[in-house]
């Protein structure tokens, strides 16, 4: 049985990686898809890979404009919405506070903030309306970051402990007509790339991490790949799997909350 047969989801971000993988398994849950987008070769590609079940809109996250356009392309596709995934941010590649200059630390805050926070919340505030009138669901990715510091540099992990607050306060706001969750995973092979004002915007999260690194320091003892995170978004956004989850932080982190990220980085050298 598919889970979210005749279900509407927009997704920020789904082009590759985590978010690609939730596009796949939703489609194959039974859903429609709407994603934002700022690759237009990643859009194509989702056309054509999805062409009766997908509508993939070019844009930015930053956009209040492209984040009513995804909402308004979607609702003229398929009629209605009825879960929005905010997925895409940049990672900092672990930039640390000493090591940055003041002014790539400010520049990076306001572009890494703006993405991986505001991003989160001008896509909850262009969905709510509709979402009310399904009475459907947000979902939100966080990162093991989100709960442990050693996973980034100070820029990503306060960010993600921002969206933890955003999705607390949403959940509040939105009861009753809207339940409003979060997944965090712990690394994986993806296309997480970081800010220009670092001059990461090239730089892929495999560039600085090796999969062998990424098992070393996971409980579980694997390298997961994008799509084993996938299936806790599906439960939150099933009504059937999920009536009664809302303010809830799914912490998919391969079993880290065992005792928290313990490897390479520790103190300052001095």
């Amino acid at each position: 049985m598919m889970r979210l047969s005749g279900e509407v989801v927009l997704i920020t971000g789904g082009g590759s990686g985590l978010g690609r993988a939730i596009v796949e398994r939703f489609v194959d849950e039974g859903a429609r898809i709407g994603v934002l987008e700022r690759s237009a070769e990643k859009c194509a590609d989702l056309v054509r890979d999805f062409p009766e079940v997908v509508v993939a809109v070019e844009g930015d996250v930053r956009s209040t404009d492209d984040n009513a356009r995804a909402v308004a392309e979607t609702v003229a596709r398929f009629g209605r919405l009825d879960c929005f995934i905010g997925n895409a941010a940049v990672w900092d590649h672990g930039a640390r506070l000493i090591d940055t200059a003041p002014e790539k630390l400010a520049a990076g805050f306001d572009e890494l903030f703006s993405i991986n926070v505001k991003g989160y919340l001008l896509g909850a505030k262009a969905a709510a309306a509709e979402l009310v009138k399904s009475c459907g669901s947000m979902i939100f990715t966080l990162s093991n970051s989100a709960f442990y510091p050693g996973g980034g540099g100070p820029l990503y992990t306060a960010s993600k402990h921002a969206a933890i607050g955003l999705v607390r306060q949403l959940a509040y706001e939105l009861a009753p007509k809207v339940r409003v969750n979060a997944v965090g995973p712990s690394g994986m092979a993806s296309d997480l790339r970081g800010p220009e004002a670092l001059g990461q915007q090239n730089t892929r999260i495999m560039d600085s991490r090796s999969p062998d690194a990424i098992k070393a320091i996971l409980p579980l003892q694997f390298f997961p790949a994008p799509a084993d995170f996938v299936g806790p978004y599906v439960m939150l956004a099933s009504r059937a799997d999920n009536a009664t989850l809302s303010g809830v932080l799914i912490n998919a982190d391969c079993g880290l909350g065992i005792r928290g990220i313990r490897h390479v980085a520790g103190g300052l050298d001095l």
